[in-house]
């Protein structure tokens, strides 16, 4: 297989139809081999109905339903565990991703890059209500990790299916790939690609996603620079604790012995207490980091959805 169209569904019954048939008008044209993996994380209209349809009648489409909505990270991430082509593609199904764009991707990936973001230069969204904090955001990100994209937020992305079988998904860190996979050593690369706006539908972005977005990102920093070394951040903090503590400490000494400044009645010496505690205590809190570190990495991970029911032409199995 050379393709796999990962394409998570949230209440999008009626622009299912339209995507799938352009979608096939594109690469039907091409020589690729490739199947549509549709996630549809627990829609509450008809479109699980929909798309077992369309897998009633194309070999090419495989739906994954989950028992519930756990969000588009783990929608994205069961795509992933199905898919069976080198190349992974992701993209929304609300229409506005432009299935021609794909081949260029493609290629794009054919040239030696791990992954291919998309960049909606021409973005057909309001200014005020998505454009601009999409702007102010992606600004963010790029400061923050130190990978610098236009568009964070795009969807439509290509990537080699080695660089999805060793990123590991949950929260809102889907859009953070290209910055998780930079720390692996990946290569990647942005395109511009055509935006359009949305026919049906509501758009299922709001405030509590922005927020969870920024808490997710501070995450990713931690786990580009410190993932596998967290005493070094609670040790520096630490020890930097401490040493203060024991600097005004030491001065303190110094007065009541060459100064006889007595030391009972002086909030000072509380403070280089304090400082000189929570020293130690930031160090042991690391020391515990590591451990949990080390756990994490060689116990089993917990799932972050659980699949309800496998709809193809080969099999229809409920989970």
């Amino acid at each position: 297989m050379d393709l796999s169209l990962v394409i998570p569904i949230y209440n999008e019954e009626e622009n299912i139809p339209l995507l799938h048939a352009e979608i096939k008008e594109v690469l039907d044209s091409t020589s690729y081999q490739y199947e549509m993996i549709f996630i549809d994380d627990g829609s509450s209209d008809t479109s699980v109905s929909v798309l077992e349809k369309l897998s009633q009648n194309d070999e090419k489409v495989l739906v994954v339903a989950l028992r519930r909505n756990f969000g588009q990270t783990a929608a994205m991430s069961a795509g992933f565990d199905h898919a069976s082509g080198d190349i992974i593609i992701t993209m929304d199904g609300d229409l506005q991703n432009d299935p021609h764009d794909i081949p260029d991707m493609v290629a794009k990936l054919n040239n030696g890059y791990d992954v291919v973001t998309g960049w909606r230069h021409d973005r057909k969204d309001p200014f005020l209500s998505r454009k601009l904090p999409s702007m102010l955001a992606n600004r963010l990100i790029s400061w923050i990790t130190g990978v610098g994209l236009h568009d964070y937020g795009c969807t439509l992305k290509a990537f080699r299916r080695e660089v999805t079988e060793n990123i590991h998904l949950y929260g809102e860190m889907h859009r953070f790939i290209p910055a998780i996979a930079s720390g692996m050593g990946i290569s990647f690369t942005e395109v511009k690609v055509n935006h359009r706006a949305r026919r049906f539908g509501t758009s299922k972005y709001g405030i509590s996603r922005t927020i969870r977005v920024v808490l997710d990102l501070l995450t990713v920093k931690f786990l580009l620079s410190y993932a596998t070394r967290p005493l070094h951040v609670f040790g520096t903090v630490g020890v930097l604790s401490a040493g203060m503590g024991f600097v005004i400490a030491f001065i303190m000494t110094l007065q009541r012995f060459f100064a006889g400044v007595g030391l009972a009645d002086r909030p000072l010496l509380l403070l280089a207490v304090l400082l000189i505690f929570m020293g130690v205590q930031f160090v042991t809190m690391g020391l515990l980091a590591e451990l949990v570190v080390r756990t994490y990495h060689e116990s089993q991970q917990k799932p972050i959805y659980y699949v309800r029911r496998i709809i193809s032409q080969k099999t229809d199995n409920s989970e």
